[in-house]
């Protein structure tokens, strides 16, 4: 099984950048489908964007233009760029992951649950002011 720690998070003003990145560790000799997820507090868990099968990244319209999901396969991390944020992207934010020899979601239009996950990191909060 493959670990995930998030790390990067932070309070910014709105209009402002981050870049979150994900370490994954054991298990990364094997092909997995990648994910970033955000919840708020009172929220529902909310995808946010994912790197398939083939290497396409979905995005959530809500963060589409402003974040760019990334994977550095050398060094087992993933990145979520995230720039022009707003008051309304502050959640937690968290990365997941699936064996694609399991099954890779198709979250494309947001049409996927975090269950379809089965690896998670612990977070790491974003807080944007106003």
């Amino acid at each position: 099984q493959v670990h995930l720690a998030e790390s990067g998070g932070g309070s910014v003003q709105a209009g402002g950048s981050l870049r979150l990145s994900c370490v994954a560790s054991g298990g990364t000799g094997s092909s997995y489908c990648w994910g970033w997820w955000r919840q708020a507090p009172g929220k529902n868990i909310e995808w946010v964007a994912s790197i398939n099968r083939d290497g396409s990244t979905d995005y959530a319209d809500s963060v589409k233009g402003r974040f760019t999901f990334s994977h550095d396969a050398p060094k087992n991390t993933l990145y979520l760029q995230m720039n022009s944020l707003k008051p309304e992207d502050t959640a937690r934010y968290s990365c997941a992951a699936i064996l694609q020899s399991l099954s890779c979601p198709n979250c494309a239009g947001g049409r996927c649950y975090s269950d379809e996950y089965l690896n998670w990191g612990q977070g790491t909060q974003v807080t944007v002011s106003s």
